[in-house]
């Protein structure tokens, strides 16, 4: 059985928060209230332990010609989404739909001490409720800031790819729910085959931006099998630039604290030495 996932094309995401809600619906999920955020129509915020599917709403203020923002970077002022006018500035939409990454290389099942997170037959990185203790060790392990801890169980939480709907052959809630086709589930190799040919397409309709994130990256998460197609840097969409595992941090952590400990010994004994 071959491994399931997502490809999200931002570029045809319309903000209309419709995988929210199924997300929302399906999986049972509470309500995290509704208040200002201050970020754009945003009002979610974060993926967290009740919220699975994020729609990130990103303005950028571009002049008039739509050529420069604020940041004086070329872009492609209009193409996703809708253009207004604001302070006299044209405002070019990015809008993403944010999940779970399910990595290759998942830093929240190496963390995990009772071996509650592990990888189900179809690739997915499933957290087991009943088999969480609640240590939060997989929180900070997570590069992306996905999983997070329910106050109200004790248990972790995320996405599960709607493992449930898998079983039966039934397509995850979220992309059921889009409108638009910018969320596709199926067999990563078929859709990592799909965004790249997406990918060559916007390029061929003047979008020389578009690239995939999270498909063919040296990094230590590996890919992801829920990846996406982007048009800005990844940190534009508060996506790391190059995510890593923080478990690699321990063993030069580990090498910088033994040096700093001896160079200290040796300096005090010398001090010590030289005041005799």
């Amino acid at each position: 059985m071959g491994q399931k996932g997502f490809f999200t094309d931002t570029t045809l995401c319309i903000g209309c928060k419709a995988c929210e809600v199924a997300c929302k619906q399906w999986n049972r999920l509470p309500a995290d209230g509704y208040q200002m955020t201050g970020h754009s129509y945003d009002n979610t915020t974060a993926l967290s332990s009740t919220t699975w599917r994020h729609v990130a709403f990103v303005e950028q203020k571009r002049s008039v010609d739509g050529k420069t923002s604020l940041a004086d970077r070329p872009g492609t002022a209009g193409y996703e989404g809708g253009i207004g006018d604001l302070n006299g500035k044209t405002v070019n939409w990015l809008m993403m739909s944010d999940v779970c990454k399910h990595c290759t290389h998942a830093g929240c099942m190496e963390a995990c001490p009772t071996g509650a997170i592990i990888r189900n037959e179809f690739g997915d990185v499933y957290v087991q409720p009943d088999i969480c203790n609640g240590c939060g060790y997989c929180v900070p392990s997570c590069p992306f800031g996905v999983i997070g801890r329910n106050e109200e169980t004790g248990n972790a939480a995320k996405c599960t790819l709607c493992y449930d709907r898998q079983k039966y052959g039934i397509e995850p809630a979220c992309a059921k729910a889009c409108p638009t086709d910018s969320i596709v589930f199926g067999d990563l190799d078929e859709l990592k085959e799909k965004a790249k040919q997406r990918v060559t397409t916007l390029r061929e309709r003047n979008v020389p931006t578009a690239y995939l994130y999270g498909v063919d990256e040296d990094t230590s998460v590996g890919d992801l099998n829920a990846f996406f197609l982007l048009t800005e840097r990844p940190s534009v969409y508060n996506l790391p630039e190059r995510p890593h595992l923080p478990q690699n941090n321990v063993l030069p952590g580990f090498v910088a604290s033994a040096i700093t400990a001896t160079f200290l010994t040796l300096a005090t004994a010398i001090s010590l030495w030289r005041g005799r």
